[in-house]
């Protein structure tokens, strides 16, 4: 018997501020009888990130779990118009919109999520200034609101972000792949120093990603944890990120937390002085060769939570063997990653 393909939506929305953005919604071929739930991707990518060419995506895992699938292209998604967001902007006008859209269409009381990376990070903002209180269970891969990075990221960070900055708004992990050339002397510079220093594989948009990103060869996964399909198709996955962000990003590695702007004023620069105001439970979840943001940073999150909140409301799981993004995209995550993903949300 055929198996019915998941059908995807799109469902427009409008942030805070009036950037458009939108959800996809995904419904598979058994009804969905549990509420839904919100994945939300990192920076400079899309919404499909979580639905890499393998048997076995996290998205089929939650639907045949009886979940009502969303996926969130924030202002960092290449599906959006190019802006320089920072995470305050999506903390503040982002999220608690594309919340407020699943409630008003599904007529939920509450919204459950699975947040990677500056969708995380964002996303936690977000939840630590209480703007969004209908999110009760929490899911929240590689770092949520301590970056603590390998010495080659804050070296990266710390120099070579003040002298790039001034030059270019955005680095684009597509330069040199077809129809996507280097714009200018300095773009040509870090893709030429990408080459000379990546040897790792020929996929240039992987080693574009390992140097923009993280630390190690690659930065992001194990060649290991990658089927091949996968590894080639995240040549499309990835593209520009503005270096607002990195600058956002230097200041925080350097406080040992996320740091926000300022903008606003719910999100102060203190804000992790303060308790979270939510009562969702939270479960954050990294790999232990993570080598963009370090274990550390998902312990040092627990910490700050635990310091605040009664026992048992966080916790945090370290898988062996996996990465940052391989958590999802790993050819083997669905027998090693996405169970315990059921098992929190179900908690």
């Amino acid at each position: 018997m055929t198996v019915a393909a998941p059908v995807t939506d799109t469902v427009d929305f409008v942030a805070g501020d009036g950037m458009p953005l939108n959800l996809k919604r995904v419904r598979g071929p058994k009804p969905a009888r549990k509420g839904p739930v919100l994945l939300i991707p990192g920076a400079g990518v899309r919404a499909a990130l979580f639905r890499p060419p393998e048997p076995v995506t996290v998205v089929d895992a939650l639907l045949d779990d009886g979940w009502d699938v969303w996926l969130e292209n924030w202002r960092a998604s290449i599906d959006v118009p190019r802006n320089e967001w920072n995470l305050d902007q999506a903390a503040f006008y982002d999220h608690p919109r594309a919340v407020r859209k699943i409630r008003e269409l599904t007529g939920a009381d509450t919204v459950k999520a699975v947040v990677h990376c500056q969708g995380s990070s964002s996303f936690m903002l977000a939840v630590t200034a209480g703007l969004l209180p209908e999110v009760d269970n929490i899911v929240a891969n590689s770092m949520s609101l301590h970056p603590v990075v390998p010495p080659w990221s804050r070296f990266k960070l710390s120099w070579l972000v003040p002298v790039v900055a001034p030059l270019l708004r955005y680095l684009d992990t597509r330069w040199e792949e077809p129809g996507h050339p280097s714009p200018n002397l300095v773009a040509r510079a870090l893709v030429a120093v990408v080459h000379a220093s990546h040897h790792e594989c020929e996929n240039s948009s992987c080693r574009m990603i390992s140097f923009t990103y993280g630390s190690g060869r690659p930065g992001l996964w194990s060649h290991e944890n990658l089927s091949e399909a996968t590894h080639d198709w995240l040549r499309n996955e990835f593209a520009d990120v503005p270096m607002s962000f990195f600058r956002q990003m230097a200041r925080s590695v350097r406080a040992g937390r996320l740091v926000p702007t300022g903008q606003f004023a719910v999100l102060p620069p203190d804000l992790l002085d303060h308790p979270p105001r939510t009562d969702a439970r939270i479960a954050l979840l990294t790999g232990d060769e993570n080598r963009c943001f370090l274990p550390l940073s998902q312990h040092a999150t627990l910490a700050y939570l635990r310091r605040h909140r009664p026992a048992g409301q966080q916790s945090v799981q370290v898988l062996p063997g996996y990465g940052h993004l391989d958590m999802f995209l790993g050819r083997y995550a669905a027998r090693d990653v996405f169970g315990y993903i059921l098992e929190q949300l179900n908690a």
